[in-house]
C-alpha cells in the first residue's frame, strides 16, 4: 500500500473500480506540455470519439498561460503519440509544442528551433542517448528513505542492502511503465546515495530523444504520486547533502560509430571545448545557474569553469567510455547537463558545435 493511500481521503485501491467500468469506444488523450518555466510539465484530458490512429488524429488545443499574472491562451499543437499507461489502451498520452495565440513558438518551446537544427544535420544521423538522474522525496519534505545523519557506511553504487536501497518500486514501476507506453527506456540504476535512482532513454536519432525523455518525466511523476513520494530533478537540492543529479547526454554521428570512428570523436571534444561557457548556459534551464551548484570538481563532476575531456574518467566535462577507445569507434559522453535540463536545448547545442560547426558567441 502506497503511502498516499493511507491517508484519509486518498484510497488508492478503490481507484481501481472505476478505472474497471466500461466506457463504450471512447478514447482518453492527456495532453503533456512544458509550462512557462521550461523546467516543469502540465497536463489535461480530452475524451475523443474513437482511438487514434497517429498523432495527425489528435486535435490542437487551447490552454491557459500564467505571463507577469496575467492569464493569456495558448495553443497545444501534438507532435508525439503513446500508450497510456495509468488508463490503459486504448488511451493515449500525447506530447505538445506550445504556441501562442499568434501560432509562434513560445520562449519555452525549444523543441521546435531544435527540430530544425535536427533537419539540417540529418545527413550525419545523429543518435542521442540521456541518462537522466533523479532524487526522491518524502511528502514531509525530507529525503527519502534517509537516516538522520547522513553517513558514508550508506553509499554504493548500484548496491542491494535494504539500508542502501529507498524506492526501488519506484524505479521499476516506473521502469516498466516507460515500456507500456511505448517510451524508449534502455535501463535503470540507483545511484550513490540512498534515494538517487537514474533511468536511461536512447538511443534514438534526432528529435525523438528530447520527446521521449519529457514523456518519461511525466511517468516518473504520475508513478511517484501514487506511491506519495517527489521526484525531483533539482541538480543540488539540499546545499548540505553530498550528491549531485545530472542528465548525462550520450552522442555519435555514424562516422563516429564507424571503423575510425575515434578520430571524430576527438574531433567533436576539440569544438566542445572551445564553446564550454556557452553550452553551459544552455545545459540547466536557468542559465547555468543551476550547474553552478552542481559542477565543482567533486564527486564525479567536472569544473564549472574549466573543460575537461578523457578516456574512462568521470570527473571530467566529456568521457570516451573505455570500451570506445578500445574498439575505436563508437560515442561521447557529455557529463554536464544538469538533470532538470531540456534536452532539446542539449542535443541542439550539441549538434550546432560538432555538427555544423559553430564557433562564436549564442
Amino acid at each position: 500500500m502506497s503511502v498516499l493511500s493511507e491517508r484519509p481521503g486518498f484510497n488508492k485501491a478503490a481507484r481501481q473500480h472505476y478505472l474497471s467500468l466500461a466506457k463504450g469506444s471512447v478514447c482518453l488523450v492527456t495532453y503533456i506540455w512544458i509550462d512557462i518555466t521550461g523546467e516543469y510539465l502540465q497536463c489535461k484530458t480530452k475524451i475523443l470519439d474513437t482511438e487514434p490512429s497517429g498523432v495527425k488524429d489528435i486535435p490542437e488545443w487551447d490552454a491557459s498561460w500564467l505571463r507577469d499574472g496575467r492569464v493569456n491562451e495558448v495553443l497545444l499543437v501534438p507532435v508525439r503519440m503513446f500508450r497510456d499507461p495509468f488508463n490503459l489502451d486504448p488511451n493515449k498520452l500525447v506530447l505538445c509544442e506550445v504556441l501562442d495565440s499568434n501560432c509562434v513558438p513560445t520562449e519555452t518551446n525549444q523543441r521546435s528551433q531544435c527540430a530544425k537544427v535536427m533537419e539540417q544535420v540529418r545527413q550525419f544521423h545523429p543518435w542521442f542517448g540521456l541518462e537522466q538522474e533523479y532524487r526522491l522525496f518524502g511528502l514531509d519534505g525530507q529525503l527519502f528513505g534517509w537516516p538522520p545523519q547522513e553517513s558514508s557506511a550508506t553509499q554504493g553504487y548500484c548496491s542491494e542492502p535494504t539500508n542502501r536501497m529507498y524506492g526501488r518500486d519506484i524505479c521499476t514501476s516506473h521502469c516498466n511503465a516507460c515500456l507500456y507506453a511505448g517510451v524508449k527506456i534502455c535501463g535503470t540504476n540507483p545511484e550513490g546515495k540512498p534515494s538517487l535512482w537514474e533511468f536511461q532513454v536512447g538511443p534514438c536519432e534526432g528529435i525523438e530523444i528530447g520527446d521521449h525523455l519529457w514523456v518519461a518525466r511525466y511517468i516518473l511523476q504520475r508513478v511517484c504520486e501514487d506511491f506519495g513520494v517527489v521526484a525531483t530533478l533539482d541538480p543540488k537540492p539540499i546545499a548540505t547533502a553530498r550528491g549531485t543529479s545530472g542528465c548525462h547526454a550520450n552522442f555519435s554521428t555514424e562516422e563516429m560509430r564507424s571503423e575510425g570512428g575515434l578520430q571524430h570523436i576527438e574531433e567533436a571534444i576539440r569544438r566542445l571545448s572551445k564553446r564550454h561557457s556557452q553550452h553551459l548556459r544552455v545545459y540547466d534551464p536557468h542559465g547555468g545557474k543551476d550547474n553552478q551548484r552542481r559542477l565543482t570538481s567533486q564527486r564525479c563532476t567536472s569544473s564549472f569553469f574549466d573543460f575537461s575531456a578523457a578516456t574512462a574518467q568521470r570527473n571530467v566535462s566529456v568521457r570516451i567510455p573505455g570500451h570506445v577507445s578500445r574498439k575505436g569507434r563508437g560515442y561521447l559522453e557529455d557529463r554536464r547537463p544538469a538533470a532538470n535540463c531540456d534536452p532539446y536545448a542539449v542535443i541542439r547545442a550539441l549538434a550546432e558545435t560538432c555538427l555544423l560547426g559553430i564557433t562564436g558567441e549564442d
